[in-house]
């Protein structure tokens, strides 16, 4: 994971403000939510490339390199680096900028891997022709 912010054709795949509800008992950004935001971002990545619905099965090599402010530009940048025959390794790096516009940091990166899933939550290959999204 690099020191400057992805450049993707289509942006980020998340970005957010981080609201005071959001803060720990130290009034920084909870780490929990920036966990549930970047699973939210790989979830939908994930998701247009299997065409289906998938289920996050596990979080690897997560780091927190720096607290988010509230009222920080918080966005997620999803980059494919496994690709398995029902899952997928999801890189995510979330970046986050002061409401002054100020140059972003990386603030918090890792690996979620996804499975795809049948109607029946059940795994299934990623090119079995699912068209619904979840």
């Amino acid at each position: 994971m690099g020191d400057t912010i992805p450049r993707l054709s289509d942006g980020p795949h998340l970005r957010t403000i981080a609201m005071p509800r959001d803060t720990n008992a130290a009034g920084a950004i909870f780490g929990g939510w920036t966990v549930s935001q970047m699973d939210l971002a790989g979830g939908t990545f994930a998701a247009q490339r299997t065409k289906g619905r998938v289920a996050t099965v596990s979080i690897d090599a997560m780091r927190f390199l720096r607290p988010i402010a509230v009222g920080d530009e918080v966005s997620c940048y999803c980059s494919l680096q496994e690709d398995g025959e029902t899952s997928l390794g999801v890189r995510i790096e979330v970046w986050a900028r002061d409401r002054t516009g100020g140059q972003p940091e990386r603030v918090t990166e890792g690996v979620f891997t996804y499975v795809a899933l049948d109607d029946d939550g059940k795994p299934r290959g990623k090119n079995d022709g699912q068209t619904d999204k979840t």
